[in-house]
């Protein structure tokens, strides 16, 4: 199936359209990175730090993360506990240069992820997306995933900050 053959990406027809809009925003800005000069971004509270790579596993693991509620909803058993570190960690591995190599990996791994979380919801139906659950309804949760939050706090390289 090619994407040209899904709905158009409409929110009120085709809620996982939004985060593939936002993994296309988030791999916008990481062409920009492959400059990087190996200064982490510092949040705006001062209490966490971004780099290119912080961005790309933190978008991958919002990514599977919410793919495995969602999995978990829709089979009626309880999700996995949350025990993310979540963007509190800055691992050695996120300091690493960000590369073309790297660009083409993120590509490939986070637009992968994106669509199947598209296709899953398209798959489960619209008499889904709405069904009052316990937590969030799968439009919230793919409208929570329609941001590219984490990528924004890395920003446009070629702009200073």
């Amino acid at each position: 199936m090619t994407t040209d053959a899904l709905p158009p990406p409409e929110l009120a027809t085709d809620p996982g359209a939004g985060v593939e809009a936002a993994v296309a925003r988030t791999l916008d800005l990481a062409v920009t990175w492959l400059g990087w000069d190996g200064t982490p971004r510092v949040s705006d509270g001062g209490d966490r730090i971004y780099t290119p790579h912080k961005v790309i596993r933190r978008q991958a693991d919002h990514l599977l993360d919410h793919l495995a509620e969602v999995e978990a909803v829709l089979a009626g058993v309880p999700t996995q506990p949350d025990r993310w570190h979540a963007s509190l960690v800055t691992t050695h591995a996120d300091f690493a240069r960000f590369t073309e190599v790297d660009l083409e990996e993120a590509r490939e791994r986070l637009t992968r992820l994106a669509r199947t979380f598209r296709l899953r919801l398209l798959a489960a139906g619209e008499a889904e997306w709405d069904r009052p659950r316990e937590g969030w309804t799968l439009r919230e949760v793919a409208e929570h995933l329609s941001s590219s939050w984490y990528a924004e706090q890395v920003g446009d390289m070629r702009r200073p900050r």
